[in-house]
């Protein structure tokens, strides 16, 4: 994950790598292939279209953000399974049924993550537990709902919290962190073949990455540790997040996920979730 935003830089491509230059200081070359996603926040950036097609084409997502970090638009890749108008009528023909019970597994993996966090930080997690046996099929119990209100109020005890997409604070770190997380499953979802707007229970008609937002729910509370361990015995959280915060949020999907009892990196098990949707 490369992110852009505290300097002008210029960006081009040459021998399949991408040169970053910054006035003052050496030229970074990276490997197209390595780059995941590529985050442009500073105005002053200058790139080429062969950059764009280039890393299109190696399936990087790329995301322009504004002055709070947040996306305003992203690109994402079309280079994908040959099949992908076949796995598109698939997708589009997928039975309510079956729709609902996907969904019922992502609720269950989000509510047993959500656990295995508060565990970390020494909170009791027995109440999400027995919410999991509660999730039934398309969780018309709003269950999911019902576990997030307690979960904020442990993991973020003794702060007054309220989970807010446009505050500033702790939300603000949860805000960039899943809006980096957004845009991996965004890229995953396209390279399984899947279009990212026809979701399992996000239906919104001004939202083109509903799927995006419905398999990202398992992987938040990574997000969620992260932004806990940044606010540790610090007051001065403000609306717009300092450098070392962004990276450490950044950082956060550097490591590595237990898919189904083996050990990978996270973009592989994002990768790993899509591809048995897509199957």
């Amino acid at each position: 994950i490369l992110e852009i935003h505290d300097t002008a830089a210029r960006l081009q491509v040459e021998n399949r790598c991408l040169q970053v230059d910054v006035s003052g200081r050496p030229t970074v070359s990276i490997p197209l292939e390595e780059i995941g996603v590529l985050l442009m926040g500073n105005p002053a950036i200058a790139l080429t279209q062969p950059v764009l097609a280039e890393l299109a084409a190696q399936g990087a997502a790329v995301v322009v953000t504004g002055e709070k970090h947040m996306p305003h638009a992203m690109m994402l890749p079309l280079g994908v399974p040959a099949t992908q108008a076949e796995t598109f009528q698939a997708q589009a023909r997928a039975t309510v049924p079956m729709q609902k019970r996907a969904w019922q597994l992502v609720v269950q993996a989000k509510l047993k993550g959500q656990a295995k966090v508060l565990r970390s930080i020494g909170q009791p997690a027995d109440f999400l537990d027995a919410l999991i046996g509660q999730v039934r099929s398309g969780d018309p119990d709003n269950v999911e709902a019902r576990g997030a209100r307690a979960y904020w109020q442990k993991l973020f005890a003794g702060r007054e919290f309220t989970r807010d997409p446009e505050g500033g604070g702790p939300n603000a770190m949860l805000n960039y962190g899943y809006a980096v997380l957004r845009a991996i499953v965004a890229r995953a979802v396209c390279s399984s073949g899947l279009h990212p707007a026809l979701g399992l229970h996000h239906h919104n008609r001004y939202d083109n990455f509903c799927l995006a937002s419905d398999l990202m729910e398992p992987f938040r509370p990574l997000v969620d540790k992260t932004a806990y361990g940044l606010i540790q015995g610090r007051t001065d959280i403000g609306p717009d997040l300092k450098r070392e915060d962004r990276q450490a949020l950044i950082n956060a999907f550097a490591g590595r996920v237990t898919v189904a009892g083996a050990r990978m990196t996270f973009f592989q098990g994002v990768s790993r979730l899509t591809a048995s949707l897509a199957d």
